[in-house]
């Protein structure tokens, strides 16, 4: 079967398009591998069930998860290299706090809307009528 003028420049768009959400994906790999993780969700819940404006210790953590303080510290520490928590210091004492980096999540909210446009140009493979 000879592809048609406009299935080629389709096809061109596909890969152009996918092209652009490979690089999408590696921009936010540290959102995303941060996010993904189990713990890390708890961490971010349970933080959030805190409700503490001014930050929580590692230890208030480590009191409310099944975790021990030195996993709680590296989780600690991969969220906010993500850009999804930061740190306050006050003497010998660190405070983590939410202050999620806003182009972080905007190029995740751009990456999963590439994702869902692509998507929905595909046809239907689920063999449903």
């Amino acid at each position: 079967m000879v592809e048609t003028f406009e299935q080629k420049v389709k096809h061109m768009e596909q890969a152009v398009g996918i092209e652009s959400l490979a690089e999408e994906f590696k921009a936010c790999r540290k959102t995303l591998l941060a996010l993904g993780d189990e713990n890390r969700q708890h961490l971010i819940l349970e933080m959030m069930q805190m409700g503490s404006c001014n930050g929580v210790r590692v230890g208030a953590i480590t009191q409310r998860t099944n975790l021990s303080r030195p996993a709680v510290s590296h989780h600690l520490q991969i969220l906010k290299e993500a850009g999804i928590i930061k740190m306050r210091r006050e003497g010998t004492r660190n405070y983590y706090y939410f202050d999620v980096d806003a182009e972080a999540m905007k190029m995740l909210l751009q990456m999963l809307t590439h994702v869902t446009k692509i998507m929905a140009q595909l046809p239907d493979r689920s063999g449903a009528e």
